[in-house]
């Protein structure tokens, strides 16, 4: 059953403005990892949300890049731009894959593990390009021990809120699948 425009404008809207919220309080965490720039990755929660809830997967491209572009005019670098939009591309493609190709063998967890790994490389490679250095990928293991970590995480929150989402009668069915 689709739902009409406005509801989507709507839902699509909550979701930037939900990922934008938790994008500036990341911000205000001191995360005391080893690897500069590592952060918990709260916002892709809402980006993880919105692949399992919404009917296409433009419209949650669109909630991904509203809430980069936003949270950089809220705050943020160019350089922090480049490395937010290289790592929500590639998370983001990586998300799509794995939960396509994977189907019911890969659970919420296994899509936002995979996703979190990848955002780290992306913002590694765009690290390594801005940097013209590509030692920066030395960080790579501790990066993704942290991705791992973070990943899994946001899949157990993804999928506690997923569960509630299906009470609700605005989703009534509409959430594709996904595994505990």
């Amino acid at each position: 059953m689709k739902i009409n425009k406005t509801r989507k404008m709507i839902y699509m809207g909550l979701l930037v403005s939900m990922a934008l919220i938790l994008s500036l309080i990341e911000r205000m965490i001191p995360v005391p990892f080893i690897a500069p720039g590592a952060k918990l990755g709260l916002a892709n929660l809402v980006i993880i949300i919105s692949v399992y809830t919404l009917d296409n997967y433009k419209e949650s491209f669109t909630v991904l890049i509203l809430r980069i572009v936003l949270s950089t005019l809220l705050g943020s670098s160019v350089s922090m731009l480049l490395y937010s939009i290289s790592g929500g591309l590639l998370s983001f493609i990586i998300t799509i894959l794995v939960k396509e190709l994977g189907g019911k063998y890969v659970s919420i967890i296994g899509v936002s593990t995979s996703a979190a790994v990848f955002h780290n490389i992306g913002q590694l490679f765009a690290a390594s390009l801005i940097l013209d250095n590509f030692g920066v990928f030395l960080y790579m293991p501790i990066l993704s021990i942290a991705g791992i970590g973070t990943g899994i995480f946001v899949g157990l929150s993804a999928n506690y809120i997923l569960e509630h989402f299906q009470r609700l009668n605005y989703f009534n069915g509409k959430i594709s699948s996904y595994n505990s």
